[in-house]
């Protein structure tokens, strides 16, 4: 399994409404991966205070890269992304993009 995260700045002047709106829509996608699934999004409340201005992210489970892949290559997806893109500060300068291996988490549709 593969953990999927993403780190944002956001433009100052994308409202929280804004940002929780666009992660509802990245969840709601993931509905439609098989593969997909734990979407976790907000914003930091870090008491370190070491985000440098990336104050939102999100986590998405996929079991492979095949899964991750798919969800990368679906439309929806590549449109939410240039939505994100378009709102961080910098444009991709203001995303940090991680995909780490979960060890020991066997795809739950295995038995």
């Amino acid at each position: 399994m593969f953990r999927h995260i993403v780190l944002t700045r956001f433009k100052p002047d994308v409202s929280e409404a804004q940002i929780a709106q666009l992660y509802d829509r990245l969840s709601a996608l993931i509905d439609r991966h098989p593969g997909a699934r734990g979407f976790l999004g907000g914003r930091s409340t870090s008491r370190e205070q070491m985000e440098r201005g990336f104050l939102h992210g999100f986590t998405i489970d996929f079991d492979d890269w095949t899964a991750l892949q798919a969800y990368a290559d679906d439309p929806d997806h590549r449109a939410l992304s240039a939505e994100l893109v378009e709102s961080a500060i910098g444009g991709r300068d203001g995303l940090i993009v991680l995909d780490i291996e979960v060890p020991g988490q066997d795809d739950p549709a295995k038995p």
